[in-house]
């Protein structure tokens, strides 16, 4: 069971302020893996504590590509506003709310979206050179298994990259609350930490249209990157074509 006075559900609700960016997530591979709760403690800040479900923490390696990545008001610029993007995330909350996440690393293709991201969001990011490929289904009533690819340039550490095949598999739907599904996936909140300031992040969508996926290869170096050990075990897959997102400005946690 998840812990039972958490609010689970007012965070995916639509903020009353106005967004500071807007931005299309499409193409989401979530794969995720139980990981016992001592083994990421050391790697997240004191001041989060980290959400179980069951008792248990996940880590979470998560491609998918971005466009129309813009501020609010102005049109997407070409060159700038398209992205592949993958991250490395786990998932806390803070005093028993506001239940998020904690990004290990977020490596994307875009040099300026990594150096702004960094400068404005501290989030670690890194750039990298990254690849995302549908291919085509082998008959006509078959998934197109999608290809991520991605090898992290800089800063370090490195090596970091991974080769990923994936295939979306059953009906769409959007997850229910308080399933493992629902913990994993439908998260609106993002913690970063700064010279000692932690800061939160919002962002809004609508739920995302699930779909189970196979995990068909899996070679990837991030999550020791990140220090994390991953476990042999077999991975759980989902994926969604694709949210509209709205961004909120970043507020330090007094």
């Amino acid at each position: 069971m998840m812990t039972p006075t958490i609010d689970r559900v007012g965070p995916t609700r639509e903020p009353g302020q106005w967004p500071v960016m807007r931005q299309n997530w499409r193409e989401l591979l979530f794969v995720h893996w139980a990981v016992p709760a001592e083994e990421l403690r050391p790697l997240v800040p004191p001041q989060l504590d980290l959400d179980l479900f069951d008792g248990t923490a996940y880590v979470g390696l998560v491609p998918f590509t971005m466009t129309g990545v813009r501020p609010v008001g102005l049109p997407a610029v070409p060159g700038l506003s398209n992205s592949h993007e993958t991250n490395v995330r786990t998932y806390v909350h803070l005093a028993g709310r506001d239940p998020g996440v904690w990004f290990f690393s977020l490596d994307a293709a875009n040099r300026v979206a990594v150096a702004l991201a960094r400068g404005l969001y501290h989030l670690p990011y890194y750039s990298a050179r990254m690849f995302l490929e549908r291919e085509p289904a082998a008959r006509p009533d078959d998934g197109r298994p999608i290809l991520y690819a991605g090898v992290r340039c800089r800063p370090r550490p490195r090596p970091a990259s991974y080769l990923i095949r994936a295939c979306p598999t059953g009906s769409i739907q959007p997850a229910r609350p308080e399933t493992l599904e629902h913990f994993l996936i439908e998260r609106y909140i993002l913690y970063a930490l700064a010279n000692d300031r932690l800061y939160q992040g919002r962002v809004y969508h609508k739920p995302y249209p699930l779909q189970s996926a196979e995990v068909l290869t899996l070679d990837e170096s991030l999550l020791a990157a990140a220090g994390i050990r991953r476990p042999a075990t077999e991975p759980l897959g989902h994926f969604a074509a694709g949210v509209d997102v709205k961004v909120y400005a970043l507020e330090r946690i007094a």
